[in-house]
């Protein structure tokens, strides 16, 4: 009878232990999700500047750079939002800064403006759809002419528009984005 006690408590313990740790894993994992990042304040400036929310932003970030100011894609694109030469001039041209530099790109806070700023742009040109966050992440992530080529094939259906993007990784990217944006 003292064994069948002793297998029965080893049991239990062995239970609760496997419990604890699954407990702690999930408490880990809510916590990666909802980690404070040292550009969080950045984030939450631009996106009230630019009307967008700052999850998206946020989830744009982590797609683009994993939080890396100093990143460099394998088109020039820079910084914490990969942004590219381009945009930040078009970006410096409406914010009125005259002397802007592709080096600008680096500093954290240019970046996550100009970023910002060229999504809340994307996120109105797409507005009359009924839900314009996909067809803006597909202009940020591969330009306005192939956005505007899938939303012929798709017209304004956000879930359509997802399935006629020709680009697996831009569909890739757009649902990692949502994923991390919406599933918070």
């Amino acid at each position: 009878m003292g064994s069948v006690s002793r297998r029965t408590a080893l049991r239990i313990i062995g239970g609760n232990i496997l419990l604890a740790i699954l407990y702690v894993g999930l408490i880990l994992l809510i916590m990666a999700r909802h980690t404070t990042h040292r550009f969080d304040k950045l984030i939450e400036l631009s996106a009230t500047k630019y009307d967008v929310d700052p999850r998206l932003v946020w989830a744009v970030i982590w797609q683009e750079s994993r939080f890396k100011p100093r990143s460099v894609g394998t088109k020039n694109e820079v910084g914490l939002m990969q942004i590219m030469e381009t945009a930040g001039r078009e970006w410096a041209d409406a914010a009125g800064r005259p002397h802007f530099r592709r080096e600008d790109l680096f500093d954290p806070a240019t970046n996550i403006e100009a970023g910002t700023w060229y999504l809340a742009r994307a996120i109105e040109r797409w507005s009359a759809c009924d839900d314009p966050i996909p067809f803006a992440l597909a202009e940020y992530n591969a330009g306005r002419s192939n956005a505007l080529r899938w939303y012929a094939a798709s017209g304004p259906d956000g879930r359509r528009f997802i399935e006629c993007i020709t680009y697996p990784t831009t569909r890739k990217y757009i649902e990692s984005i949502l994923h991390n944006f919406r599933d918070e």
